[in-house]
């Protein structure tokens, strides 16, 4: 019997276990996929944003303001990359001034520090590449960028060692709501567990509807993206750049990232399927044509990918965090879009507040340890770093990886650190081969080697990120002398 049962391991999933591995309680994060941080926390435009935006009074606007706060100090514990680079809101013509200050108003309400309404003149002294058309517009000088899927997979990594259980391909079927406790029906097995926290993303409404007859509706806004070669990055944009919002959002941004890739997008479309990440040439051309609004001279010549993610828009319009009414012990976390991932540390506070509220025996762990130590990136050592480290294990210095310098040592180290990346994109996700120029091109082959290699399965079993996802079908007839894999 698990006291908490945690539904959903994206970046809310992750930061809730690991605030709840601070306490004496038996914990267990289920996902249904096979690797964590797999749904709209891979796929998003990976911005803190400085809080301003959200309706003064709602949950949005609460927990954006403080989850912004504590970026610091949770990147500093997990060692993950988080960055205060600031933001503009641009205006062209009068009627998105006033909108301006609206924003501005709307963040003093917040409670938002360091914020200031600047000229087009003074924005483009420190943003060479805005356009003309820009007469002014909205900074926020707290606002940042964080590598998302690294930060959930560094609170899974933490919430492990200090006692959180993960399972993986784990896909909740049914609930079964008894006189004081839970059972969770999966594809694998039944799990007994006293409380529920509901952190399904786009399912939430699935989840929640097996338990209670308060129903809300999740649909799913497909957001598509440009990404940009690293060349692009900071020498194009040095700060995250919205447009004026609109009824469907912040407009299309652009955003420099941790990694130094520029991004581009997204686009935003209320659609059916939940399982809708498919790019469109819709959508795309959509893109480039309002970003142009921001800048007439972005180089999509050097794009190196496109991308898209589904939001979980919810039909409350704001946040739902707060124990189901008619299922007690069942935690709702749902609806969460953006600003979403800029408020999930504040997000998991509050909902240990909640829990408090339920289990009012909760004891601290006197052993929680909120350190994580990040994994070697060799390529940011110096050369001295790197020769003792090829002495210690030759695997240092075979590169896999040329586009972003990755070392066979820190793959076989991804393979094998908890959560274990067992994917070709998982290994990606955690340490970035086939995140360059290339995308894999040269790097793939020997991932696969190696992962069939280190799990001690065939290569036709190596996937390149979904379950069934196979690379490898067989072995091609020979010919040409030679025999190569399909």
């Amino acid at each position: 019997m698990y006291d908490v049962t945690i539904v959903g391991a994206g970046i809310v999933g992750t930061f809730i276990a690991r605030e709840l591995s601070k306490y004496n309680l038996n914990i267990l994060l289920v996902e249904k996929e096979n690797d964590v941080s797999k749904g709209a926390t891979r796929a998003n435009s990976a911005i803190v944003h400085g809080g301003y935006d959200a309706k003064p009074g709602t949950l949005m606007a609460k927990l954006n303001a403080r989850g912004n706060a504590l970026f610091d100090k949770v990147s500093k514990e997990l060692e993950i990359p988080f960055e205060r680079i600031g933001s503009f809101v641009l205006a062209t013509n009068k009627e998105e001034m006033d909108t301006i200050d609206e924003l501005y108003d709307r963040g003093m309400e917040n409670g938002i520090p360091s914020m200031e309404i600047l000229t087009g003149d003074e924005i483009r002294e420190m943003e060479k590449n805005i356009s003309k058309n820009v007469i002014g517009g909205l900074h926020a000088k707290t606002a940042g960028i964080v590598g998302p899927w690294e930060l959930a997979i560094a609170l899974t990594e933490n919430s492990m060692e200090n006692g959180v259980e993960l399972k993986l391909n784990t896909e909740v079927k049914d609930i079964e709501k008894n006189e004081d406790n839970y059972k969770i029906k999966t594809n694998n097995e039944d799990i007994d567990t006293k409380y529920i926290i509901n952190c399904a993303g786009i399912y939430a409404d699935k989840i929640n509807n097996m338990v209670s007859k308060n129903a809300f509706t999740i649909t799913p806004r497909r957001g598509e993206y440009y990404v940009l070669d690293k060349d692009c990055g900071v020498e194009f944009i040095n700060k995250v750049i919205f447009q004026s919002p609109t009824k469907l959002g912040k407009g299309v941004l652009l955003v420099p990232t941790v990694h130094g890739n520029l991004l581009v997008g997204p686009n935003a479309e209320n659609i059916d399927d939940k399982e809708g990440t498919q790019t469109t040439y819709d959508g795309l051309r959509f893109i480039k044509q309002i970003s142009n609004k921001s800048s007439e001279n972005i180089p999509f010549r050097e794009n190196i990918r496109t991308f898209a993610g589904l939001r979980a828009q919810a039909s409350t319009n704001d946040f739902i965090i707060e124990e189901s009414r008619d299922a007690k012990g069942f935690i709702n976390v749902a609806g969460i879009k953006s600003p979403g991932l800029s408020a999930s540390p504040a997000i998991a506070e509050y909902v240990i507040d909640i829990f408090k509220d339920i289990k009012k025996d909760l004891k601290f762990k006197k052993n929680f340890n909120p350190i994580r130590k990040a994994p070697i990136v060799f390529m940011e050592l110096d050369d001295k770093q790197k020769n003792n480290l090829i002495k210690k294990d030759e695997k240092y210095g075979r590169i896999i990886c040329r586009c972003e310098m990755i070392t066979e040592a820190e793959i076989v180290e991804a393979i094998n650190r908890a959560p274990q990346a067992r994917t070709v994109d998982a290994i990606k996700r955690k340490v970035r081969p086939g995140a360059g120029r290339c995308q894999g091109g040269f790097c793939g082959p020997r991932i696969v080697e190696i992962l069939a290699r280190e799990l001690n399965i065939s290569p036709e079993e190596v996937l390149k990120d979904n379950n069934n996802s196979n690379i490898l079908v067989g072995k091609t007839d020979k010919g040409n002398g030679g025999n190569m894999d399909a």
